[in-house]
C-alpha cells in the first residue's frame, strides 16, 4: 500500500508502513486509535473515524500479557458494514510508549500513550510547583523513547516565574523548559518548534496544572472542560476523563490525558539514571565503589551536599525512585522482564534499520 494524505494526517509514515508490509494482513486496514474509554475505542484512517472494539483473539492474547490498544497506537482493523463497529485484530509494534505501574496493588504495566514523538510534561507555577514530581515524570519519559519538554504553566499567577524556571532547568539539564500562560497565551511561541505536521505530542501532568486549557489554546477553540483548582493548595480535580488525540491547526497531533494522581514508575532504571546523571557522575568519584552516600569517608556526593552544589531533596528523590525500581524488580520475574525488554529493543532496532535503508533508497516501495 502507499502512504495517503488521510493516513499521514494521523501520523502514518514510512516507518509504520515498512512494518505494515511485513505483517501480511489481507483484509485488515491500518488505523490509529484516537480515543479510548474503558474497553471501547475510536479509530481513524482512510475510512474516516469509527468506533471500535477488540476481537476475541486480541482479548485472549491480552489476558496473556499481549499489548492492549492505547491511544496513539496503530492497529490492524477489520471493517465490515459502514454502519458497524470496527474490530481491532492486532496492535502494531510501538515506536515509543509512555507507561506507569497500574494504580493500586496490581503489579502490572499500564500504557498511557503510544507512538509519541514529544512529551509535554506540564507543571504549574502556582503553589503546586514541584520539581520532584517532574523528575519522576522525566524518568519515565526518557524510558519511553519520546523527547521530553517541560512546560511550566500559569506564569500569569506567579511573580517568581523566572526563578522557578531556573530551578527547573537545574534539575532537568538538557531538557527544554518553556514558561507559558495558557490563560493569556504568553509563551506559546516557544512551543511552535515542537508542533510540526505529523508529529505526535502528549500532555502529561497531575490534575490542576492546566492541561485542558493548553489543549483549548492550541486548538483555538474550547473542546475540553475547565474547572478552577482549590485555593487552599492549588490542586485540581479531573476535568479530562478520557484520552483523546486531536489534530492541531498546523498539522501536529496532540494527545490529552486525565491528570495522574498516582505516577509510579515501571521498568525505568535507565530513565532514572539519565535524570540523575549528575549524581551518578559524583558517585563515580567516591572513594568506595559501594558508597551509600551516607557519611562514608571520601564521598563525593556528601562533599557536594556540604558545598551546597547538590540539593538534598534531589538526592532523596533519587533514592526514593531507586527503591521503587528495586521493589518492582523483586515483584516481577526479572528474567522474563529483561527478555521482554530486549525483544522490544531488537524489534525496534530492526525497524529503524529498515526505515533508514528505505530512506537511503529514496523512499521507494
Amino acid at each position: 500500500m502507499s502512504i495517503t494524505g488521510a493516513l499521514t494526517g494521523w501520523g502514518w509514515n514510512s516507518y509504520f508502513e515498512a512494518f505494515w508490509q511485513c505483517g501480511g494482513w489481507k483484509t485488515a486496514v491500518p488505523a490509529r486509535v484516537i480515543a479510548q474509554q474503558r474497553k471501547f475505542w475510536c479509530v481513524a484512517g482512510e475510512f474516516g473515524e469509527r468506533s471500535a472494539e477488540a476481537s476475541g483473539k486480541l482479548r485472549l492474547a491480552a489476558d496473556e500479557g499481549a499489548d492492549w490498544p492505547a491511544v496513539g497506537d496503530w492497529v490492524a482493523a477489520e471493517l465490515h458494514d459502514p454502519s458497524t463497529t470496527a474490530v481491532i485484530q492486532e496492535v502494531l509494534a510501538r515506536r515509543s510508549k509512555f507507561v506507569r505501574k497500574s494504580p493500586g496493588k496490581r503489579i502490572e504495566e499500564q500504557v498511557i500513550a503510544a507512538n509519541v514523538d514529544t512529551a509535554l510534561l506540564v507543571s504549574a507555577l502556582d503553589d503546586d510547583f514541584n520539581p520532584r514530581r517532574v523528575e519522576r515524570y522525566l524518568a519515565q519519559c526518557w524510558e519511553s523513547g519520546a523527547k521530553p519538554v517541560i512546560v511550566l504553566n500559569k506564569a500569569d499567577t506567579c511573580e517568581e516565574a523566572c526563578a522557578r524556571a531556573a530551578e527547573m532547568e537545574r534539575v532537568t539539564v538538557g531538557t527544554a523548559v518553556c514558561v507559558v500562560s495558557a490563560k493569556t497565551g504568553d509563551g506559546f511561541g516557544e512551543l511552535e518548534e515542537f508542533l510540526r505536521p505529523g508529529q505526535t505530542l502528549v500532555l502529561l501532568g497531575s490534575s490542576g496544572v492546566g492541561k485542558s486549557t493548553i489543549v483549548n489554546r492550541l486548538l483555538g477553540q474550547t473542546v475540553q472542560e475547565v474547572h478552577p483548582v482549590r485555593e487552599s493548595d492549588s490542586r485540581g480535580r479531573h476535568t479530562t476523563t478520557s484520552r483523546e488525540l486531536f489534530i492541531l491547526p498546523a498539522g501536529a497531533l496532540l494527545m490529552d490525558t486525565p491528570g495522574l494522581r498516582e505516577m509510579q514508575l515501571w521498568d525505568a532504571e535507565d530513565g532514572v539514571a539519565q535524570v540523575f546523571a549528575d549524581i551518578n557522575a559524583l558517585a563515580g568519584k567516591c572513594r568506595f565503589g559501594d558508597c551509600r552516600h551516607e557519611g562514608e569517608p571520601g564521598c563525593a556526593v556528601q562533599a557536594a551536599l556540604d558545598a551546597g552544589t547538590l540539593d538534598p531533596a534531589r538526592l532523596e528523590n533519587r533514592r526514593k525512585l531507586m527503591r521503587e525500581q528495586e521493589f518492582l524488580r523483586r515483584k516481577v520475574d526479572p528474567e522474563a522482564r529483561h527478555e521482554q525488554k530486549e525483544q522490544w529493543k531488537q524489534m525496534h532496532r530492526a525497524q529503524r534499520q529498515k526505515y533508514q535503508q528505505r530512506q537511503k533508497d529514496g523512499g521507494k516501495q
